[in-house]
């Protein structure tokens, strides 16, 4: 039997003594996860659909052996590894043997021929060391003859992290009998030093959630294989992986167990990985990454496995979050930290008005294509090296967009997953009917020039409060002559949202304000409308501009979500409140979103005082006033708010007030 087994050499008596201990929840979910695969019925031969399942399974069913010394786990092994040992290719329907099914089988069964080692029948084990050899060789050529295109060099996306980790791995634990295998790990240990170095520092993801949670914690399976078989830690090195539980705690409904769906986003469920987030708890120290991973262990796991339209999910990460979980970590909740956070990179301001699970939550974001870090070094290395290394597909058109949420309800919705991306499917601003340049198709931001970027001007967090500004004129067709679409922001300590959008092109332009909503908005009068959301409403007060032409209309959103299994088909239809100008060179929105509980009747009485630069909005309901001041052209705003605020940032000043 292998002496050395990768990720185990030098912990298995701990790990077999700490099952009966404070591994003891991790080793049930590992054996639980292992007697599930005894009633699946595996196919004869290759399915269309992706295979990628067979990787985590085989890592689960012999660390189990492992630990156990049971047979039945190994005579399962051999069940599940005859499998994809005997198919001749490993994918089907999209790039065969060169994309994400090879990866998730080089890593998963790689793992299992290193842990059952010689308890495998030597035959057994040839033709799973000879297939390893096989598929690593074509995976590995594959990267080196696309450099520069697709995966190979796409520093930023997941299918670069899942393929060269999964080469990596393969290749250290075939090294030994298989001398050219140390080729494949000098690949991938020149790819992950350049991904380290290019991934942005606060931690964020262009790809969304769904992808964060589906890709990111592959480059901490292979830091953790390059650390057990070269004794290299890249873990203190990488920013990124130190910040970016971060960002995922952020992007979390305030029930914590929906996500906020920016991006290429399954569903509303699909986001957690407890393996990973002990991981980054245990690297990093971070207690709340412990809570958080136990919390969903405790509420929110089974929901997951059943829901979630990602594959293969949460279920198989068992072996993971027994190896990755760290005992000594202590937890704590998140009721401590700051209620609101800033993402420089992804352009990202997020804030919620508290912990609870029926908060109000704003997340609202700007940035160029992938984000600002990868936006600029892709276009570097595209002219330097004519290399195409930013293959953002799952990032939206969706500059200067928002979502909402509160009283456990999405209010303004962002449309999840869709093939043709568009602007109109975002809370967002047309010009003449039109969105973003080169929009509707996948990746929207593919071989766009460099002078395509948005960003937020502007953001001030605290004291309950969020503000920021977006800028993305440039998105838009440059034959519209767009000047300026900037959108100020406002989310009060109530939950209450206030926009102002001011717009300007050379020629008149009809300019369309949209608000995306999972149900119909019914207009209630006076220039507001009302939209259902189960526990909760949303009330949508148009201020400015007066005479837009609004309508309601249903907006049928569609998408494929994976290459590798084209029978899965993702279709919904949301609901857009349309308020369009007449033709002219300058306009302004001025907009207030009310979140309340469904059954609120208290009625608010919303006055403005506005200028050509100043607008000021003041906000009564209940006993409840929140006054909110612009300065739009970015100077203190606090001589317009006519009282001390609450705070003060570039062009806002605030103040809330209780007058019950």
């Amino acid at each position: 039997m292998t002496t050395q087994p990768l990720l185990l050499a030098g912990r298995l008596d701990q790990l077999r003594e700490q099952s009966a201990t404070v591994r003891h929840r991790q080793f049930r979910r590992l054996l639980e996860e292992c007697e599930r695969y005894r009633g699946i019925a595996l196919p004869a031969e290759h399915p269309r659909e992706s295979i990628t399942y067979f990787g985590p399974a085989a890592a689960n069913l012999a660390l189990a052996f492992r630990l156990t010394g049971q047979q039945h786990y190994l005579d399962e092994l051999r069940r599940w590894v005859a499998v994809p040992v005997s198919f001749p290719h490993w994918g089907k329907a999209h790039m065969p043997d060169h994309d994400l099914d090879a990866g998730w089988l080089c890593h998963g069964l790689s793992l299992a021929y290193s842990w059952a080692g010689d308890a495998l029948p030597d035959d057994e084990r040839a033709a799973l060391r000879d297939k390893l050899i096989l598929q690593g060789t074509r995976l590995y050529e594959f990267a080196l003859a696309s450099e520069g295109d697709w995966w190979s060099s796409s520093f930023w996306q997941n299918h670069n992290w899942i393929c060269y980790a999964g080469l990596a791995t393969a290749g250290y634990v075939l090294a030994g009998e298989h001398p050219a295998a140390r080729d494949w790990t000098e690949r991938a240990k020149r790819n992950f030093d350049t991904v380290l170095e290019l991934m942005p520092e606060d931690g964020s993801n262009c790809e969304g959630v769904v992808y964060w949670r589906y890709g990111v914690p592959w480059i901490a399976s292979y830091l953790d294989v390059l650390k057990a078989a070269e004794g290299i830690d890249w873990f203190p090195r990488s920013p990124y992986l130190r910040e970016t539980f971060w960002y995922r705690l952020y992007q979390a409904a305030p029930d914590l167990e929906r996500i906020v769906d920016h991006g290429d986003c399954h569903d509303r469920r699909s986001g957690h990985s407890t393996a990973f987030y002990y991981k980054l708890a245990a690297e990093y120290r971070i207690p709340q990454a412990q809570w958080l991973a136990n919390r969903v262990l405790d509420d929110f796991f089974w929901r997951e496995a059943y829901e979630s339209g990602v594959k293969p999910g949460v279920r198989p990460e068992a072996y993971q979050e027994l190896l990755w979980y760290d005992p000594e970590v202590p937890e704590q909740n998140p009721e401590s930290l700051p209620l609101g956070r800033v993402f420089p990179d992804l352009g990202l301001v997020v804030g919620r008005t508290s912990w609870a699970d029926d908060a109000c939550l704003v997340s609202f974001k700007a940035s160029p294509g992938g984000g600002h870090k990868a936006w600029e070094a892709s276009q570097r290395m595209a002219v330097e090296k004519g290399w195409t290394t930013l293959n953002a597909g799952h990032h939206h058109p969706d500059a200067g967009s928002f979502v909402l949420l509160g009283h456990g309800s999405y209010l303004a919705v962002d449309e999840g997953y869709s093939n043709r991306k568009r602007a109109e499917h975002h809370n967002s601003v047309l010009v003449d009917g039109q969105g973003f340049v080169n929009e509707d198709r996948y990746h929207v931001y593919k071989g766009l020039a460099h002078e395509h970027t948005a960003r937020i001007r502007s953001a001030s967090v605290g004291d309950g409060w969020v503000h920021a500004v977006s800028e993305s004129a440039a998105m838009y067709p440059p034959e519209l002559g767009v000047r300026q679409v900037d959108r100020h922001l406002v989310m009060s300590p109530r939950g209450t949202l206030i926009l102002v959008d001011e717009l300007a092109a050379t020629e008149p332009r009809t300019w369309t304000w949209l608000l995306q909503t999972d149900n119909p908005a019914q207009p209630t009068g006076g220039g507001e409308w009302e939209a259902e959301c189960g526990s909760a409403r949303l009330r949508i007060t148009a201020v400015e501009p007066e005479g837009s032409v609004d309508d309601v209309v249903a907006t049928p959103i569609a998408a494929n979500p994976t290459s590798s299994t084209p029978s899965l088909a993702i279709e919904k239809v949301q609901h857009t409140l349309r308020r369009a100008t007449e033709p002219t060179t300058t306009a302004r929105y001025v907009t207030v979103l009310e979140p309340l509980p469904w059954n609120e009747q208290a009625i608010s009485r919303i006055s403005v005082r506005a200028t050509a630069r100043d607008v000021v909005v003041d906000i009564e309901r209940d006993g409840d006033r929140e006054i909110v001041a612009f300065q739009l052209n970015g100077k203190d705003a606090t001589e317009a708010l006519g009282a001390g605020p609450d705070i003060a940032g570039d062009g806002f000043a605030a103040y809330s007030v209780t007058e019950r």
